[in-house]
C-alpha cells in the first residue's frame, strides 16, 4: 500500500508530510484501539529477537534513528510500529528553530535525503516522553549559540535533565548542520568532553551517602537515582581512520558505553551533479557502504568489545543484515522508512529471525 501512496506523498514538501505523519503517529499511540491495531500489524514478537547492549535489554535489535521525533511526542505510537528502541532528539537546552527553510530535499534518483535542519526542537524543558514497548534513547546536542569552548557545559546539563526519561543518552557531536559542532570529534576537545559527561553519569548513578549529621529524610533518599544510564557517542562518516582512532581512544579513556556509527555525510558521492552543491547532511542509499565499512573498522579495532549501533543507508533487510555482520549490535533506520514505508521494520525483524535459524 505504501508504494501506491508514496508518489502522492512525495508531491508534498518533506517537512509538511513529516509533521502530518508524526501527528498521526502521536494520536495513534494515545488512542488504545489504534495503538493495538498498529501493534497487531507491525510487531514481530519472538524471544529470539531479544538482544542486550550496554546493559540494556531490547525486545529486538531495530531502532528508529534520531531526527524523526525531535521532541519525543510520538514515542508510544512509534513503538507500536515494531521498533525495539526509538531515539528521540536531537534535544538542546533552549528551544531553537533551526536553519532557514527549505532545509530538506529528497534525492529520489539515489534514494537519498539531504537535510540542513540545525536541531530544531522545543528545548529540553518541554521533553516529556510517553513511553511504549520500545526502549528510549535521547540524543542531545550543543545549542547553536553555545561557543564550542562551553560545549561540555551544555552536554552535562542536558544529561542531568534527560537521563531519568532515557534508557541511554546519545552525545551528538557529528551533525554537519550546527556550526563548529564536528570540531568536538577532534582529540583536543573530545577527551575532556567525554570525561565530564561520564563523570556526571557515574555521579547520578551512585549518589554519595549523606553524612550522619546531615542524614536526608527517607523520602529524599527514596528519590535518589541509582540507575546507571549508558552514554553513547554518535560519530560522522567523514572521519579519517586516524580521527576514528582518536575518538575510540577518548571513548576508552572516559569509559563511554557505546558508539553510534554513523550520522549523515557531507560527501556527495552517488548522487546526481545538480544536488552536489546543496548544504546539509546526506543520508540514505549513498551512505550505505561507507557506514557499514566504518562499523566493520570499529568492531575490528575494538575486538568487538564496544557495542555499536549501526545506522546509515539501511534501505532494506539486506542492508541491516550487512551491518550486523560488520559488527553492529543494534541497527537504526530513518531514510529507509521514507522510501520503503513502516513495514521495513517488520521486514528486517523477520530477516533477523531467518538468519537465526
Amino acid at each position: 500500500m505504501y508504494n501506491t501512496i508514496r508518489p502522492l506523498l512525495f508531491k508534498l514538501d518533506p517537512e509538511v508530510i513529516h509533521k502530518i505523519t508524526l501527528n498521526l503517529i502521536k494520536w495513534a499511540g494515545i488512542l488504545p484501539p489504534t495503538y493495538a491495531l498498529l501493534r497487531a500489524i507491525f510487531e514481530v514478537n519472538d524471544p529470539r529477537l531479544q538482544v542486550e547492549a550496554f546493559g540494556v535489554k531490547f525486545r529486538n535489535p531495530i531502532g528508529l534513528a534520531a531526527g524523526y521525533d525531535k521532541d519525543g511526542v510520538g514515542v508510544r505510537g512509534l513503538s507500536a510500529l515494531g521498533f525495539g528502541h526509538v531515539e528521540v532528539g536531537t534535544v538542546t537546552r533552549q528551544r531553537q528553530s533551526g536553519n532557514p527553510k527549505p532545509r530538506v530535499l529528497r534525492v529520489i534518483e539515489s534514494q537519498g535525503v539531504i537535510n540542513s535542519m540545525g536541531f530544531p526542537n522545543n528545548g529540553v524543558d518541554a521533553l516529556k516522553v510517553r513511553r511504549g514497548e520500545a526502549k528510549v534513547g535521547i540524543n542531545i546536542g550543543k545549542s547553536k549559540d553555545t561557543p564550542i569552548e562551553q560545549a561540555a557545559e551544555d552536554y552535562v546539563e542536558l544529561f542531568k535533565q534527560v537521563y531519568r526519561q532515557a534508557d541511554y543518552v546519545a552525545i551528538n557531536i557529528s551533525s554537519p548542520n550546527t556550526l563548529n559542532l564536528r570540531q568536538l570529534q577532534a582529540r583536543d576537545y573530545i577527551e575532556g568532553l567525554l570525561k565530564e559527561i561520564t563523570l556526571v553519569r557515574d555521579e547520578v548513578a551512585h549518589p554519595s551517602t549523606p553524612q550522619q549529621k546531615d542524614v536526608a529524610p527517607l523520602r529524599t533518599l527514596a528519590r535518589m537515582e541509582t540507575r546507571r544510564v549508558p552514554v553513547l557517542v554518535k560519530i560522522a562518516p567523514d572521519l579519517t581512520e586516524a580521527e576514528i582512532d582518536d575518538v575510540l581512544g577518548a571513548i576508552e579513556l572516559a569509559g563511554v558505553d557505546g558508539i553510534i556509527a554513523t550520522n549523515t555525510t557531507i560527501g556527495r558521492e552517488g548522487i546526481p551533479a545538480q544536488y552536489r552543491d546543496l548544504k546539509g547532511g546526506l543520508s540514505g542509499r549513498p551512505l550505505t557502504q561507507r557506514a557499514t565499512a566504518i562499523i566493520s573498522g570499529i568492531a575490528r579495532k575494538t575486538n568487538g568489545r564496544l557495542p555499536i549501533i549501526g545506522v546509515g543507508g539501511v534501505m532494506n533487510p539486506f542492508d541491516a543484515l550487512a551491518k550486523f555482520e560488520a559488527g553492529a549490535t543494534l541497527v537504526q533506520v530513518y531514510t529507509g522508512l521514507v522510501y520503503a514505508g513502516p513495514s521495513l521494520v517488520k521486514q528486517i525483524n523477520r530477516a533477523c529471525l531467518e538468519r537465526a535459524r
